[in-house]
């Protein structure tokens, strides 16, 4: 059992109860990958966000707080079936406890952020190669750029990372861009009535509008909020304990336009809920989480190629050690696909991520053969898909495309408009939008059948 000072929270010791084997509520198929700690120098603890990411060379990235040869952190590759290897450790220098896991740019480098750190020790913005070359983008002083980023940057349209700091500033965190070459600029300072303590990730909507979180602030639980990329800046609404307390999570932009999202407490149950928002404020509660289905919902939502959202829970389930759940969110069906049983992890605080095999994949902050996490998989049968590293471009443009077997590869075509592609490797290929180009699903035509991407790309005119 381990004690991992957490910045800014406060410290939790996990009793792991270990048993034989993990729990499924349905016919799932769940996979111990592995365990973190095997070797001197692994990665420790994963925690919120820690987003997992999927490369160019179809291998899964992230980052954990602790671990590596300092215990400051780390970045990480494992392999679908589950080899890891330690790319980066943090040094303070060059950042400590990177909290925010990973963004894919458009430049198949990774993007992220540590929460210490840095000349000023107020933490980094921070570029890494996938051989593990790390360049500091910007570091924070603690002042009017802010300090403290829990979250990753996500890439804009516009080609710059957008992200948030949880201090500095007036005290309560801030919103910034920063350009892949590092020049910085602050778009809002919080000022606690419009949110406070941002931690998830921002999300570009198909308005072209960033949406996000703080999970205090506002009536004093949490807020959701607008900002354009040039910064105004908009409250969209404030939690008041019976429709949740402490959205950690970001959001994710739904088919019906709505955001989704979840709040780790507060709720009919007390134990967190799943809620919609629309862009112009309307807030529903569609799921209180209150035992064995799962409470304290600390990750974002994943929406994953069959339209469905999935999710983890730190706590509660059968075993009491988090759950792995499914979401309709048009039909608002609940329902629990595995329950942490300590042996194979325990208290998932990181969001699951969908590899392009249809597989899902996370880790959890501990439990396991040596109490520190794991990593896993669980695979629900959804089929092969394509993944847009960018999902909106005009004509002309160059797409990035994640996948597999694309070797032999006979075409590809933008909502049947038919592109000039390269293959660049049978995990990975770059396509340009073509003349004619509407909005709609990229099929990509390989020898073991057609791929579509997930998600809808839009032609900007």
């Amino acid at each position: 059992m381990k004690v991992f000072k957490y910045p800014l929270r406060a410290v939790v010791t996990f009793a792991i109860v270990i048993v034989a084997f993990g729990v499924a509520a349905t016919a799932q198929t769940f996979s111990l990958l592995y365990n973190f700690g095997t070797n001197p120098g692994d990665p420790t603890n994963p925690y919120a966000p820690c987003a997992v990411v999927q490369g160019p060379d179809g291998n899964l990235y992230g980052t954990t707080p602790s671990g590596g040869t300092s215990n400051n952190g780390t970045v990480f590759k494992i392999t679908p079936a589950g080899t890891l290897t330690v790319l980066y450790d943090f040094d303070i220098t060059h950042g400590e406890y990177p909290f925010s896991g990973l963004t894919l740019g458009t430049d198949g480098n990774f993007y992220g952020t540590t929460v210490f750190g840095g000349t000023s020790t107020n933490g980094i913005v921070f570029k890494i190669t996938r051989n593990g070359a790390l360049t500091i983008l910007h570091k924070f002083t603690g002042m009017t750029d802010g300090a403290y980023p829990y979250a990753p940057p996500v890439q804009a349209a516009d080609g710059s990372f957008y992200g948030t700091t949880s201090k500095g500033a007036l005290g309560w965190g801030t919103i910034y861009k920063v350009s892949p070459s590092g020049v910085f600029t602050l778009l809002h300072p919080f000022n606690y009535q419009d949110g406070s303590f941002p931690q998830g990730p921002l999300t570009q909507a198909t308005d072209g509008a960033l949406y996000g979180t703080t999970r205090e602030g506002g009536h004093g639980y949490g807020t959701v909020f607008r900002i354009t990329t040039s910064g105004n800046f908009k409250t969209l609404y404030s939690f008041d304990i019976t429709d949740g307390i402490q959205p950690e999570g970001g959001l994710v932009e739904f088919s019906d336009g709505a955001f989704y999202g979840t709040t780790v407490y507060g709720g009919a149950n007390t134990g967190g809920v799943i809620y919609k928002i629309t862009s112009s404020g309307v807030l529903t509660v569609l799921h209180n989480f209150g035992g064995s289905d799962g409470t304290t919902p600390f990750p974002n939502l994943l929406l994953a190629s069959d339209n469905k959202f999935y999710g983890a829970t730190e706590a509660g389930g059968s075993m009491g050690l988090g759950t792995v759940y499914r979401f309709s969110g048009d039909a608002q069906d609940f329902e629990v696909l595995y329950n942490f049983d300590g042996a194979t992890g325990a208290n998932p605080y990181v969001t699951p991520t969908q590899h392009t095999n249809g597989i899902l994949y996370g880790d959890a902050e501990s439990g396991g053969a040596f109490g520190y996490d794991t990593f896993y998989s669980l695979n629900v049968g959804l089929s092969r898909f394509v993944r847009l590293v960018s999902t909106v471009g005009k004509v002309g443009k160059s797409v990035e495309i994640l996948g597999q077997g694309f070797t032999d590869t006979t075409s590809v075509s933008f909502n049947g408009a038919p592109a000039v592609f390269k293959v660049v490797s049978d995990t990975f290929l770059t396509a340009t939008v073509p003349a004619g180009a509407t909005d709609g699903f990229v099929n990509v035509t390989t020898p073991g059948g057609v791929l579509a991407s997930n998600k809808t790309f839009r032609v900007q005119k």
